[in-house]
């Protein structure tokens, strides 16, 4: 599933925009959760107080207060670089500035369905090229997008109020989520994550080293491997790191 924001101060074209991604989904068995936005100032508050929750933003550039460009340059700015950015125009003289926010794709009004679905098609196989390297993380409060690379570890938390409840540590957060370790330990082995005890997967690429039957992680945090399991991470751990210098 694709996770698409609609930003438009017109409420007809948030419209037309989402009965288009609708057919598309229809047409070609895209799954795409769509979110509508009424103006720039709306969808940076969302990045503002949930964070990167989406793969594509498509966008009017001439909208009333903070225009399309400005609002890609304020969630650039806040370092979300990996979310695709579609903008939507009648003026095609705003095709250069766009390029300093890294634009996907510009298109001219009125929107023609066949190219919007071309060029929505492209984007998805771009996604899909990208081997899947996002995790989406879902609590109760939040969603986020998560890169695989930034994910140190994931373990599980005793909790008397959240079941299944784990904490997803990276560099600079840990974030509550909801799930089965199994579930994730079986859709991230094959990107570098291991599950080194009953309640922990970890990121191989941020191994610092190993301490008998501990592993230190490269901030520091000293994390407990399952006795049965020290020569099968120890091990893992040597063929990963032959398979990244070769």
């Amino acid at each position: 599933m694709f996770n698409v924001a609609i930003c438009d101060d017109e409420e007809k074209q948030r419209e037309l925009v989402k009965t288009m991604l609708i057919s598309l989904s229809l047409k070609s068995n895209i799954d795409f959760q769509i979110t509508l936005f009424a103006s720039g100032e709306q969808l940076v508050s969302h990045y503002q107080d949930v964070g990167d929750t989406f793969h594509i933003l498509i966008m009017d550039v001439e909208m009333s207060g903070m225009n399309g460009i400005q609002t890609a340059k304020e969630i650039r700015n806040m370092k979300h670089l990996d979310v695709q950015i579609m903008f939507l125009t009648s003026y095609p003289e705003y095709m250069v500035e766009s390029f300093d926010v890294v634009t996907f794709q510009y298109l001219i009004k009125p929107i023609q369905p066949h190219i919007f679905e071309e060029k929505m098609i492209k984007l998805c196989q771009y996604f899909k090229a990208m081997d899947k390297k996002f995790v989406l993380i879902k609590s109760d409060y939040e969603e986020l997008l998560l890169k695989y690379d930034d994910i140190l570890w994931i373990e599980v938390v005793k909790s008397l109020t959240i079941k299944n409840k784990l904490n997803v540590v990276t560099k600079e957060n840990t974030h509550v989520s909801k799930g089965i370790l199994s579930h994730y330990a079986d859709a991230l082995k094959d990107h570098g994550f291991l599950q080194i005890h009953r309640s922990i997967i970890i990121n191989l690429m941020h191994v610092q080293k190993f301490a008998g039957a501990q592993v230190v992680m490269l901030n520091g945090t000293v994390l407990p491997i399952g006795r049965s399991k020290v020569k099968e991470v120890k091990d893992a751990y040597t063929k990963f790191m032959i398979m990244r210098i070769q």
